[in-house]
């Protein structure tokens, strides 16, 4: 079905930045980009899927009984997003805050063009029916006469960032969760807001390229169908499938970093034995566990690791890897529909932690918090968690980031928000350079 054609290149970030402007004339983009950061999951340090040969779009209604469809008669690479607001698809809930994005709620294609970065080969996979352009295409890349630097100035006017909530009220929101955590509702919820821009245009790969060169995420990622982008700095990994074994690695606990050193690696400890952020962890580590156990083998939900704290060049992160393994006739789209959204962005119970979310929430999260990634021909997927991230409506000219923090009984909501301004700062200072 494709042709695959193996290249050695000298320089891979080069390479790189070359190929994802080249990239930038077809309607339809996905970028997903390791930063050469490796853990024993990693399989490909970057991948590029263009230009769609077929694709979905969906609302929630039957959204994943129509992507199980979709990836079972494609039987090919596919790569795409599904919004947060696909819970509506799995519970009783509904989605009536504000959408300034207007993004569908699924959304996949086929690349007839696929470029796989691994070290320095690059192996090109093209449809049979665009396998001639392979020798052009490596050529028009090698010769782009791209900026190559990451670190451009962004052209455009300096971008006015407003607050969907303000300071006073988001303190009266956090409350009103916290009464709910005393009253028993809830034991944790993951609590959002805002910062937008109208009225605004920017140009989307030289914010994705800033945005990454400050950050360095595992799993940053550029997207573009038409004129929708997302531009992301995200961390942490929703879930990946390597044959039979399911991997979810959620993210709950957050530091700043330190230019001095003494001071960084204290921060990072204090983070490791911080009761309030092992708790906020090991409380989604539960769910997450609950949640594979739906499509798991028996006795085969695993945490290989608990509350480990890593190192991003803007903040330290405590993460936790939990794995199952499953049957070989359980579908891949059934891994996904059963376990999203995601623990880390959720809150637990699961579906009174959604349901107080919508009500205490002004946006509609839409694609933030949602998921972006691919399935293989032979249905291994991976998928990220959308967060640390901007995104566009180039007509619209509406610009969102978002940010949230996990509020338990322990939280202080003044701690809260400025945890919040700690993951706001890199997207703020993308914007308003």
């Amino acid at each position: 079905m494709r042709t695959s054609y193996k290249h050695v290149i000298k320089n891979s970030e080069v390479f790189k930045q070359r190929l994802l402007s080249w990239a930038q004339q077809f309607d339809d983009v996905l970028w997903l980009d390791s930063n050469s950061y490796i853990d024993k999951y990693t399989t490909y340090d970057a991948i590029l899927a263009v230009d769609a040969f077929t694709s979905l779009q969906t609302d929630d209604v039957n959204a994943f009984e129509r992507l199980d469809d979709y990836q079972q008669t494609t039987k090919d690479w596919i790569f795409g997003y599904l919004t947060y607001d696909l819970k509506n698809s799995v519970e009783d809930l509904e989605s009536h805050n504000y959408d300034g994005l207007e993004f569908p709620e699924l959304y996949f294609f086929q690349p007839k063009k696929l470029v796989f970065i691994k070290g320095n080969e690059v192996e090109f996979q093209y449809l049979k029916m665009v396998d001639d352009q392979i020798e052009d295409d490596i050529n028009n890349i090698k010769n782009c006469h791209c900026e190559e630097r990451s670190d451009v100035a962004i052209s455009y006017n300096p971008i006015k960032i407003k607050l969907r909530i303000h300071k006073d009220d988001y303190f009266e929101k956090v409350n009103k969760m916290l009464a709910h955590i005393h009253r028993g509702d809830i034991y944790e919820a993951n609590f959002c807001q805002e910062f937008y821009a109208e009225n605004s245009a920017i140009n989307p790969l030289e914010t994705y390229n800033r945005l990454n060169q400050i950050s360095k995420p595992p799993f940053a990622t550029f997207f573009k169908t038409f004129d929708k982008y997302l531009m992301s700095a995200s961390p942490e990994r929703y879930i990946k499938k390597i044959g039979n074994k399911v991997i979810s690695q959620p993210i709950k606990g957050t530091a700043k970093r330190s230019e001095e050193k003494a001071e960084d690696q204290k921060l990072a400890k204090d983070l490791g034995n911080d009761p309030k952020e092992r708790s906020e962890n090991i409380m989604i580590v539960d769910l997450v566990r609950n949640d594979l156990s739906y499509t798991a083998t028996k006795g085969s939900v695993k945490v290989e690791e608990l509350c480990k704290v890593y190192s991003f060049l803007q903040v330290h992160q405590m993460i936790s890897t939990i794995t199952s393994i499953i049957s070989n006739d359980t579908h891949p789209v059934e891994v996904l529909k059963t376990t999203f959204p995601m623990g880390s962005m959720t809150g637990a119970p699961k579906i009174s932690a959604m349901k107080i979310i919508e009500d205490l929430e002004e946006t509609k999260r839409g694609l933030y918090s949602g998921t972006v990634g691919y399935f293989s021909p032979d249905g291994d997927f991976d998928f990220n968690v959308i967060i640390r991230s901007i995104i566009y409506n180039e007509t619209q000219k509406y610009i969102s980031y978002s940010v949230g923090s996990a509020i338990t009984a322990m939280s202080n909501p003044l701690k809260e928000y400025e945890e919040c301004l700690i993951k706001a700062k890199a997207m703020r200072e993308v914007l308003e350079c």
